[in-house]
């Protein structure tokens, strides 16, 4: 029997002719389960290639390395000259350079503290004239009866609520201008009721205190604007509600304090240096309360201790680049209210 199989082809004893390229190897013959199967092909050692279409590695792009496909910077060129502005022309507002998480917001008062000048900017004389016109009203209605003060009394209440929430960026606010203007009617309405008694001011703010605290808590703002939104209201209601201290002091205290609040933010808007500026100002309220107050050196000591108070008004109200509107609500209010509880003490120590 011969070893030659069907066909004229090679037998298991025989040697496999060797392959040729692109040649597909015989399949396999498969086994049954549990058969062993003998390769007879395991002792030869030939790589097989396999016949048909493959991926031509040779013809595909390189692939550029990471470092050739990051991004590189622009380089640097040669600026190109502008030309000269023209004339009476307005120079081109300068902006910085741009970065990748994007510039903050940067405010007035943190651009000068950058530069080195002084976040302050006082009022100017226009608001002191009309704060030394309020101051006079207030001196004119306390000579005339107490009825004829409480109108320029409200006013000045009113614009002071208005001007502290301005002044701290709050701005609408109606709700805690609104609370503070009417803790100040609340308190003048029973210090008129109670003839004029201080302790109605004590508790007033007591009460107010307690109803801005309610307000704030109602809010859905954030825990931090809430916080400062209490601060401001109750600040807002504790100044209104202490302006209210011309109304509780004598006639004579009330025209001495508001005339020489008046000179005081006069010469303080005066356009010299600052420390020459307070020495004036304080000078003036000086020769002011004594000139009203009967030529009397306790007069001029009241006057001189209401333009303390109103000086520290102003700069309160210059502070932090401040508006055009804080300057025409807190800096013309500000001085007479921080005045208001100081023209009633001393009027209490001086008689």
């Amino acid at each position: 029997m011969t070893n030659q199989p069907y066909g004229g082809g090679y037998g298991y004893g025989a040697q496999e002719p060797p392959l040729t390229p692109y040649q597909q190897p015989q399949s396999q013959p498969q086994a049954w389960p549990g058969q062993r199967y003998d390769d007879p092909y395991a002792d030869q050692q030939h790589t097989q290639q396999w016949q048909g279409q493959t991926w031509e590695t040779q013809m595909q792009p390189p692939v550029a390395a990471a470092e050739e496909t990051s991004y590189l910077p622009p380089q640097a060129v040669a600026p190109v000259p502008e030309p000269a502005p023209a004339a009476g022309a307005e120079p081109e507002p300068e902006y910085g350079p741009a970065t990748l998480a994007g510039n903050a917001r940067v405010t007035d008062a943190q651009r000068a503290r950058a530069e080195g000048r002084s976040p302050v900017i006082e009022p100017g004389m226009q608001p002191a004239v009309l704060t030394a016109v309020l101051g006079l009203l207030l001196a004119g209605g306390a000579a005339l009866g107490t009825y004829a003060l409480l109108v320029p009394l409200v006013v000045l209440q009113g614009v002071t609520a208005a001007g502290w929430f301005r002044l701290n960026g709050m701005w609408p606010a109606r709700q805690g201008i609104a609370l503070g203007f009417l803790g100040a009617l609340a308190a003048d309405a029973a210090m008129l009721v109670g003839d004029r008694s201080p302790g109605v001011i004590l508790g007033a703010l007591g009460v107010w205190v307690l109803l801005s605290l309610a307000l704030q808590l109602r809010s859905h703002a954030d825990p931090d604007e809430r916080i400062y939104g209490l601060m401001a209201t109750v600040v807002a209601a504790a100044l209104a509600i202490a302006a209210g201290g011309y109304l509780a002091a004598d006639a004579d205290a009330v025209v001495v304090g508001a005339v020489a609040v008046a000179a005081a933010t006069v010469a303080r808007a005066l356009p010299v240096a600052t420390a020459a500026s307070v020495v004036v100002a304080l000078a003036a309220a000086a020769g002011a309360g004594y000139a009203v107050g009967g030529m009397t050196s306790d007069a001029a000591l009241m006057g001189a201790g209401a333009a303390v108070c109103a000086l520290i008004g102003h700069r309160a109200a210059s502070y932090d680049y401040p508006s055009r509107f804080v300057h025409f609500t807190a800096g013309v209010a500000l001085p007479l209210a921080a005045a208001g509880p100081v023209v009633y003490a001393l009027g209490r120590v001086f008689g």
